[in-house]
């Protein structure tokens, strides 16, 4: 089906959509505008940049930030500081991230100015902060799959999607593997999630759409979005089977943003998948 406006309000650079299990109601951010979404109509406005939040509680987020992770208060809008996230480092910011079924959340970073190697991936678990991966420079599509057999990680620089195993804990059991070479076609993987059946949903930056992989790694089908820069998907709604998606007006140019009225705007298209719920982080 064709997709239609979820959500107005033109963002920056939208990213990190969470569909709310027991809420029943869709958060993003506008990473660049500082700024964290909800479809009820409200918004918040932070200090530093955040892009990625995982549910604790019906009231409660764990959020990312370009210095910490914090749990928040969606009703009173209280902060507490969890850990510093390279708050020592003011080349980077925090970007995509997600909470495993461990009840841990990865959370990856970059430069600002998406310089080379500048990034980590790292894993928030039961208290203690942990780096997998580095360097990376756009880290990217974070997802897990359902039988918690692997991670799915991305550099968007490099135009690769990694897979790799992880042990009966959730930590990584081995090097990672390439699992898409999307480089090879000139396309850019965003943010990512893993289907009920197993399969892989990423939004691919430029391409105006949401592309869909088997496990295996075969393209099985796109969602197209009418905007270029789309930035990650979330499965929501009452039966998961509705795919959001953010988007960004980040890289576009004046004139391209004179005659495109959708970016920055979140999406919605009703589909014949299924989704997962998201996992709860366990602080």
């Amino acid at each position: 089906m064709r997709a239609r406006v979820h959500a107005p309000h033109r963002c920056q650079l939208g990213e990190g959509p969470l569909w709310h299990p027991e809420r029943g109601q869709l958060f993003w951010f506008d990473i660049l505008g500082k700024q964290l979404h909800c479809d009820d109509g409200r918004s918040w406005r932070f200090e530093h940049h955040v892009s990625a939040a995982g549910w604790v509680s019906r009231d409660a987020l764990l959020i990312a930030s370009e210095v910490a992770l914090f749990r928040f208060d969606i009703e009173t809008g209280a902060q507490a500081h969890i850990c510093a996230l390279e708050a020592d480092n003011q080349i980077t910011r925090s970007n995509d991230g997600r909470a495993d079924p461990w009840g841990g959340f990865w959370i990856g970073t970059m430069g600002k100015a998406a310089e080379p190697d500048a990034g980590a991936i790292y894993r928030s678990y039961k208290g203690t902060l942990c780096q997998l991966f580095t360097p990376v420079t756009i880290s990217n599509a974070i997802a897990f799959a359902p039988d918690r057999s692997c991670a799915y990680w991305a550099d968007t620089a490099l135009g690769t999607v990694f897979r790799v195993a992880l042990d009966p804990e959730g930590w990584p059991a081995g090097a990672p593997e390439t699992y898409l070479d999307l480089g090879q076609e000139g396309l850019n993987p965003d943010g990512a999630i893993v289907l009920a059946d197993g399969s892989y949903l990423n939004a691919q930056w430029g391409a105006a759409r949401v592309a869909r992989y088997g496990a295996d790694g075969t393209f099985l089908e796109a969602f197209a979005l009418p905007t270029p820069h789309v930035t990650c998907p979330a499965m929501g709604g009452p039966d998961l089977t509705t795919l959001f998606a953010t988007s960004a007006q980040q890289g576009l140019s004046a004139a391209q943003l004179a005659q495109d009225v959708h970016a920055g705007q979140t999406f919605a298209t009703q589909t014949t998948l299924k989704g997962l719920p998201e996992y709860q982080v366990i602080l």
